[in-house]
């Protein structure tokens, strides 16, 4: 013989309408979520409005040489100069097409003070010239850095 207490008190009962349902909804995996991300904003605001302060161009030796092809120079005060001449950065395609018929590439050696603005204006022009751009770097002093 059987006994049941509360009808039956099994899931049967609840899809005859005996019980109540579950109607409350869980948010604490959503409010985990939100404050997730909170502090993920919070970390990265910082970082977004200020920048980040990066000290370049020093780099492992390259073993490839810029001979055969154009070097447009940049000086610290925003002069620029192809393989030695002065040369405007509007006419430095068609310059470069000039001198070095077939070119492919270009390197760019610029200051490492030079303002951004103008190695980005030069990169672009070399872009719109169909040119590949190769920054120069100078090479990290492995021998100071094995003493420090």
């Amino acid at each position: 013989m059987a006994i049941s207490f509360n009808n039956g008190g099994g899931y049967g009962s609840r899809r005859r309408g005996g019980g109540a349902s579950l109607s409350e909804i869980n948010v604490t995996p959503f409010v985990d979520v939100v404050l997730v991300l909170l502090i993920i904003f919070m970390l990265t605001a910082h970082v977004m409005e200020f920048g980040i302060e990066v000290d370049v161009p020093k780099v492992r030796a390259v073993r490839d040489s810029a001979q055969e092809m154009p070097v447009v120079t940049i000086t610290k005060d925003g002069e620029t100069t192809l393989n030695g001449a002065p040369v405007n950065i509007n006419d430095m395609n068609a310059t470069i097409h000039q001198k070095f018929a077939g070119a492919k590439g270009v390197y760019v050696r610029a200051d490492k003070d030079t303002v951004w603005n103008i190695i980005a204006q030069v990169m672009a022009e070399l872009g719109q010239g169909k040119f590949q751009v190769n920054m120069v770097t100078q090479p990290e002093d492995t021998a100071a850095k094995g003493r420090k």
